[in-house]
């Protein structure tokens, strides 16, 4: 195998892990890798307002109450408005949204992460190098993206693929 497929089999084993465990968990949970991520950061802050979500899992605002509209409707969580502040919203998880966290499994970024943390930072520092080139050789630099490994759109109005100038032609 020449070098340009080794590249191209390596990108399409990290998209087909990417989709694989996204589709586990949701035939295990009914969940999305976001909306766990969310629950769990739910969980982790206790109190927490919407904006505050969006900026520790680095999704829009917009973004976050969608998934937070989705999880309400599945009574994984529920929101309450700020008896100080009235334009501030807090989400907090509910029983069941407590339970299914127990049940689920870790989201593909946490082993992801466990492993990535063990290699030396020069490794570390290789692996970003080498990613974000590739990134900008597919015109991928300009596309917003959560630290979220999960194949679904997380939110469609700030994705740039779907805007023609992302992708000029030659």
């Amino acid at each position: 195998m020449n070098n340009i497929e080794e590249v191209l089999v390596a990108l399409r084993r990290v998209i087909r892990a990417t989709d694989l465990h996204s589709k586990h968990l949701a035939k295990t949970t009914g969940l999305t890798a976001p909306q766990i991520l969310l629950l769990q950061t739910i969980r982790d802050k206790g109190d927490a307002t919407i904006g505050g979500l969006a900026n520790e899992i680095s999704l829009s605002q917009a973004t976050v109450t969608t998934i937070l509209d989705r999880l309400e409707k599945k009574k994984f969580v529920y929101r309450e408005r700020s008896k100080e502040d009235k334009r501030k919203v807090h989400a907090f998880l509910t029983e069941q949204g407590t339970e299914t966290l127990k049940e689920a499994p870790l989201p593909l970024q946490e082993h992801f992460t466990r492993q990535f943390g063990d290699l030396q930072e020069w490794e570390q520092t290789m692996i970003i190098s080498s990613l974000q080139r590739i990134a900008q050789m597919m015109d991928a630099q300009h596309i917003d993206a959560s630290p979220v490994l999960d194949v679904g759109v997380l939110d469609r109005q700030n994705t740039a693929i779907e805007k023609p100038e992302a992708f000029p032609e030659k």
